[in-house]
């Protein structure tokens, strides 16, 4: 392993946990020793640290932490990053809010402390300017490999203890507008533009101007791909995998997916299956469960309650295998899927992943697994332990958002979520089942409506920034404008608050359901 020590500019000593103390190269920038390092040194953990972390720096866990080469961790304890929150004015995703008191999935890296394999750099060294500051380097690297096959988090066990600390270095607004220029499509930087004047009153004209001058920075994956993933760590153990679904007037196609599974060239231990039916005098219409052979069991909960949210909790509490499939009832899917997703779960060793699932219409390109900013509880393959102490948020009941809110309950315990296509789920989107009585929805008699749905507040509310939030209100502005504005300018803006607002108090009752 290298450290590389460094005092932000510079770099202060290199040393080697095996050799000692390289006599050369300090006082030199470190993007370019580090590209130089891991060029020398093909096999080997190249290790950053502020000297102000010296001795602080959990150099004994750092090895454990790379159970295969595609890996990039960092960690600041910073209570702000080096692109700050205004990110949020154009970047909706959930690797902006960083959770840092665990493991996190972020291209934002920090130059305080991190850690790379070096057959990494040199997969990537073509598209790397190391003439960037050592921060603007760093998130520039992460941000262009994350959605290659990198792997990127925030990780705190890189420091023995953490404690808490102001910035010392933040970008400034000619790098927030450079950065986006360089890594996103280009009407990005006019919504920051936007969203700085209308929601910081900052008319930031020249550093809008300058970034126009930048071009966006290309990546080539190629180099990257080639660099086998293969964990070394120890994930499956019992090698058993229960499978959850919940369904509702659709016998037919749940029939469909229970022979898929009984066709399996890895038979499930449980099939798990939540039936619900509003009607209060009716009984289960699944006869098949009894009068046909099944080669796993089958756990059978009947329900006159409806609702995804409340299915799924039940089927939680009923999992006892060491991995569940999260599917749909009407999905369609290759005999050796689950197979397939007990190899995924060897070799990427990761506790979440999602298959790519689609439509009749739709082709999908198969790539390496990748970090995956959404939930997907119709098509996910997860550790039991992972969810232990979770549930759907029953806030969410009737609405959207439950799915996406489970995934950050997931991301906030540290885990991560990855997206497999190399293998695929039809989805044939039944025209029957789901809500078959509609639901009464508590503010649908409001003489305002609330826009957007309440469901979908709720979600930013618990999960976004303010600039995030602020950015998705703008945005629905400028999608929703049509000749009313025109018209009268000030009762549409005056309307369009009105029922923000009304969307925002339904959240925050929302927020109180268990």
């Amino acid at each position: 392993m290298i450290i590389i020590y460094h005092n932000k500019s510079k770099v202060t000593e290199i040393v080697s946990t095996e050799t000692g103390t390289f006599p050369s190269k300090i006082n030199r920038n470190i993007a370019e020793v580090l590209i130089d390092l891991t060029d020398k040194f093909r096999d080997e953990i190249v290790v950053w640290c502020h000297e102000s972390e010296r001795d602080n720096l959990n150099v004994s866990a750092i090895e454990t932490l790379f159970h295969h080469k595609k890996l990039l961790f960092s960690y600041s304890s910073s209570t702000n990053n080096f692109l700050d929150n205004r990110l949020g004015y154009f970047e909706d995703s959930p690797f902006i809010k960083i959770n840092k008191e665990v493991r996190y999935a972020t291209w934002q890296m920090s130059s305080m402390v991190g850690a790379v394999h070096a057959s990494v750099i040199n997969a990537c060294k073509k598209d790397l300017k190391a003439k960037d500051n050592f921060d603007y380097f760093l998130n520039s690297f992460a941000k262009s490999a994350m959605p290659h096959g990198l792997f990127c988090y925030s990780e705190p066990r890189l420091l023995m203890q953490k404690k808490v600390v102001e910035s010392k270095r933040k970008s400034n607004t000619y790098e927030l507008f450079r950065f986006t220029k360089q890594h996103y499509k280009k009407r990005w930087v006019f919504l920051l533009f936007f969203n700085l004047l209308l929601f910081e009153k900052q008319f930031q004209l020249v550093p809008f101007v300058f970034s126009l001058f930048y071009r966006k920075r290309n990546f080539n994956s190629e180099a990257l791909n080639q660099i086998v993933l293969a964990s070394n760590k120890k994930n499956i153990e019992l090698g058993t995998i229960d499978v959850l679904i919940p369904t509702i007037g659709r016998k037919d196609y749940l029939l469909n997916v229970l022979n898929n599974l009984a066709s399996q060239t890895y038979i499930p231990k449980n099939v798990i299956i939540i039936e619900q039916n509003p009607d209060k005098e009716s009984q289960s219409d699944l006869d098949f469960i009894e009068n046909k052979k099944w080669p796993f069991a089958i756990k059978h909960h009947f329900t006159h309650q409806t609702g995804a949210c409340n299915a799924r909790n039940i089927g939680l509490s009923l999992i006892e295998s060491e991995f569940v499939f999260m599917a749909d009832d009407d999905i369609v899917f290759e005999n050796d899927i689950l197979e397939k997703a007990m190899q995924a779960f060897e070799i990427t060793g990761n506790e979440i992943f999602l298959i790519a699932c689609r439509l009749k219409s739709q082709e999908i390109a198969p790539q390496l697994p990748v970090q995956f900013p959404v939930f997907g509880a119709g098509h996910a393959f997860v550790k039991s332990s992972c969810l232990k102490g979770l549930k759907f948020n029953m806030g969410f009941e009737f609405g959207f958002g439950e799915d996406a809110d489970f995934g950050m309950q997931l991301r906030n315990k540290g885990f991560d979520v990855l997206y497999i296509s190399t293998t695929t789920i039809l989805h044939l989107k039944a025209p029957i089942g789901g809500f078959r009585t509609k639901p009464v929805l508590q503010w649908q008699n409001e003489e305002i409506q609330p826009k957007p749905s309440p469901t979908v507040m709720l979600y930013r509310l618990l999960y976004d920034t303010k600039e995030q939030i602020q950015n998705y209100k703008s945005m629905i502005f400028i999608k929703n404008l049509n000749s009313s504005f025109l018209r009268n300018p000030f009762g549409y803006i005056k309307t369009f608050k009105q029922k923000w607002n009304k969307s925002v108090y339904w959240a925050n009752e929302l927020k109180n359901r268990t």
